[in-house]
């Protein structure tokens, strides 16, 4: 602001105080940004290794070499894409799950054609495909569609309109019971068709509730 010329200073103050941004979900605050992302960006920019203590997702924790290709914030959530030594090929880890992050003197080699964006990409598909592992046919109340995409994201397709002012939906998510889960808040609001595990979770986790309500006086 301080280095725009006088006569536009107004203007942009305006425009500046007119706009807010909070990328928080309803209920939800927003996430802090990792304390090793400067760090990161750092490495990439001087090609430096650096060595990483990281707590995958069910796995042990673990130490890596990295060399640091780029970082990449997809809903708060910050991903480094780079090459582990030892290993062929690229790898992307998420920062906040980062213990720790030490800077080398050792130069990172990245390869000549990478692109980011292609990089990211691939990361992309390859977790999609992972969260569609199973699918689901449902009949769901039309109205409600905008709440059950909110859920599934792009792994929600309507795949028709029916007489009756209902839609059949096709959900899908890495197995039967994550799906089973998801749609058991719903109750005769969404009703599963195929396949018959889903079915199969939903009356498993209907037993449950049954089990632990019915005695309520």
């Amino acid at each position: 602001m301080r280095a725009l010329p006088e006569t536009f200073r107004a203007d942009a103050e305006a425009a500046a105080s007119a706009v807010v941004i909070d990328p928080a979900d309803w209920g939800r605050t927003g996430r802090r940004r990792p304390a090793f992302v400067e760090t990161l960006q750092a490495a990439v920019v001087q090609e430096r290794v650096v060595r990483i203590r990281y707590a995958g997702w069910a796995k042990p924790e673990a130490e890596y070499l990295v060399s640091p290709w780029g970082l990449v914030e997809k809903n708060e959530v910050w991903y480094l894409i780079g090459g582990v030594e030892g290993r062929e090929g690229e790898r992307t880890f998420r920062v906040d799950r980062m213990r720790s992050v030490s800077p080398t003197e050792e130069r990172g080699a990245r390869p000549d054609d990478f692109d980011l964006g292609a990089a990211w990409e691939r990361v992309v598909a390859s977790v999609e495909r992972e969260r569609a592992s199973v699918a689901a046919i449902a009949v769901v109340e039309s109205p409600l569609l905008a709440y059950l995409r909110s859920q599934f994201g792009q792994n929600c397709e309507v795949l028709e309109q029916l007489p009756d002012g209902r839609s059949r939906v096709r959900i899908a998510a890495p197995t039967a019971t994550m799906i089973a889960q998801q749609l058991a808040g719903w109750g005769a609001f969404a009703e599963v068709l195929s396949p018959p595990s889903v079915r199969e979770e939903l009356a498993s986790i209907a037993a449950q509730l049954t089990g632990i309500y019915s005695s309520t006086s």
